[in-house]
Formats: structure tokens, C-alpha cells, sequence
């Protein structure tokens, strides 16, 4: 099995769709149902990554899960490296492998919640003050056509 690209619906379906293929066709001998997952990946979604994550963890104890990272395993893709056998787990010489600081995540992401109202607020009739008013429920915020047009996000109804 392989891992390339990111982390998506997609990939994550793909690699838990064919493991659990391969767990059907799994005999009584632990060692004869071995696979390999090389994973060469930027990241991508952690929800999709716990998906992999969960599913091979799953089936560990009915077989040895060998991962090999190759290239680049970076983000999500670093737990889907680490979760194979211990003992199993290989990567390659000239492999990068990039961990995460969420803190610093949390920063980019307010950083651009605040650019985001900021900006918002350049291009329609709302204030800075009255968007984090609106969001600061902590939900998503919507609005109907006509709420756009009257927020000055849109100009006209069609």
C-alpha cells in the first residue's frame, strides 16, 4: 500500500478501504499476513489521519503493519509513519520529516481570523467590531442572500 499526496477524504479512504481488504483475506499465521504502507506525504487533515491512525491500530494484532517513509512525511503524516510495528518502521536515509507545534498553528490561525475580519470589514458595510460580535459565538455565522446585500458582502439579489 501507499500514501502519496495528502492527507485527504480521498487518500484516507483508499488506504482504510485496502487495509481492510487486505484483513479479509488475513489467515491464523500472524506473520504471513504482513504488509508494507509507505507513506511520502506534506499532511493534510488530522481527522482523516486519525481514520488511517484508528484503522491500524485495529488490525495490528492480527498482523505486522511495516510503514517506510520515503521523501517527505510531514504533519499528519508523521503519526501515520510512527503507528506501524515497532520494529517495523523504516525511512529512508534522505527522508524529512516535519512535526507540528500546534501553538504556532494557533497563531497563524488568529492571525488570519484578524486579517479576515479585518478585511472584511474594508469591503462591506460592517464594522471590525460588529464581525467579531457575529462570530463570537463561536459558530459559523449565515445569512441569506438579502442579509448579504444588507451587510454590503454582496450588491444585489438575482
Amino acid at each position: 500500500l501507499s500514501l502519496y499526496g495528502d492527507i485527504d477524504e480521498e487518500n484516507a479512504r483508499d488506504v482504510v478501504h485496502a487495509i481492510r481488504i487486505l484483513e479479509s483475506g488475513f489467515t491464523e499465521d500472524y506473520e504471513k499476513n504482513a504488509f508494507e504502507l509507505i507513506v511520502s506525504t506534506n499532511g493534510g487533515s488530522a481527522l482523516e489521519m486519525f481514520s488511517i491512525y484508528d484503522t491500524i491500530r485495529m488490525i495490528k494484532e492480527k498482523a505486522p503493519v511495516c510503514t517506510v517513509g520515503l521523501g517527505k512525511v510531514m504533519s499528519a503524516g508523521v503519526l501515520v509513519l510512527a503507528c506501524g510495528t515497532k520494529g517495523r518502521r523504516k525511512i529512508g536515509k534522505n527522508c524529512r520529516v516535519m512535526i507540528h507545534s500546534l501553538e504556532n498553528e494557533l497563531e497563524e490561525v488568529q492571525w488570519i481570523q484578524q486579517q479576515y475580519i479585518k478585511t472584511l470589514a474594508a469591503e462591506t458595510d460592517m464594522t471590525q467590531k460588529y464581525i467579531k460580535n457575529l462570530i463570537s459565538r463561536k459558530v459559523n455565522v449565515y445569512l441569506t442572500a438579502e442579509q448579504a446585500v444588507e451587510y454590503g458582502i454582496a450588491d444585489e439579489v438575482f
